[in-house]
């Protein structure tokens, strides 16, 4: 038997384009919200121009492209396209409207209710005990869980900080001061029955988060609190269109990336779904 030794020809990297569905709108302000921000830290140079920079970091968050990928096919370093993501990240982050602001701008409109929901993001399953609250057993998976609000349209206005999975979404509201904030705005709220307890007012009609009738095994609804609960479904439905957008972003589909920069990472997701929605 003979042995024949074979040289492995060069190996070529190959690039291929992609579409983003994405406006023009979007890439410009992300490339003018970049040059304010190394013209304000005094930067002079960069490996690519921002409206390049803009297209990568956007790519990167609608299509979940791997750090790799993007930077061979662009000749940089993946650390450089890495850091790239987070400064981008980070200016939308900062452009997110906190809470308070976000429901006294609802009510300066005119608005007068707006529609609360939470929901979890997949992540990786990590090893450890500190990784078991991030375990969903509502969705049986890890993950991190959000509240959003939207307006009567579906048009988001807030998220959430990201927290461990298994955290409840009536947790997660008083945690917020929910009640509290919609009280001060002078606004009510719908909601699932996953918000039930949360406002407990001494007058019901003093009840500022609505979440309908609750059936139980010895207690059946009657056909009024049956017909509540349609009514206040078909009522809930735009938020379902909110997460919808939001979750357009496929870097959402299983989230790869620090669980600690999950927050800026929605809040910056959220300044970039409401470019797309209202261009």
């Amino acid at each position: 038997m003979t042995k024949t030794e074979e040289r492995a020809g060069d190996t070529v990297s190959l690039v291929y384009q992609c579409r983003l569905p994405l406006s023009t709108h979007t890439v410009n302000h992300l490339a003018r919200l970049l040059r304010r921000h190394l013209k304000s830290i005094g930067s002079r140079w960069r490996s690519l121009p921002p409206g390049k920079i803009a297209v990568i970091v956007l790519a990167v968050l609608r299509h979940d492209q791997r750090l790799a990928d993007m930077a061979g096919g662009n000749n940089v370093a993946e650390s450089t396209v890495r850091r790239w993501r987070d400064e981008m990240i980070h200016l939308l982050a900062a452009r997110a409207p906190r809470l308070n602001r976000a429901l006294k701008k609802i009510a300066k409109r005119g608005g007068k209710v707006v529609l609360v929901d939470g929901t979890l993001i997949p992540t990786q399953r990590r090893t450890g005990r500190d990784n078991r609250k991030n375990f969903s057993g509502k969705h049986h998976r890890h993950g991190l869980h959000f509240l959003a609000l939207t307006d009567e349209k579906g048009r988001l206005i807030w998220t959430s900080a990201a927290r461990p999975g298994r955290t409840h979404d009536a947790t997660a509201a008083r945690h917020d001061q929910l009640v509290n904030h919609l009280k001060a705005a002078g606004l009510g709220a719908l909601a699932d029955l996953g918000f039930l307890g949360v406002d407990k007012p001494d007058d019901p009609d003093d009840l500022v988060i609505v979440t309908g009738f609750k059936a139980t095994r010895y207690r059946k609804l009657t056909p009024g609190q049956q017909t509540a609960n349609h009514v206040l479904a078909a009522g809930r439905a735009p938020v379902e269109h909110g997460f919808a957008h939001l979750k357009n972003w496929r870097v959402l589909t299983k989230l790869r990336t620090d669980p600690a920069r999950a927050t800026q990472l929605l809040r910056a997701l959220l300044v970039l779904t409401n470019l797309e929605v209202s261009r």
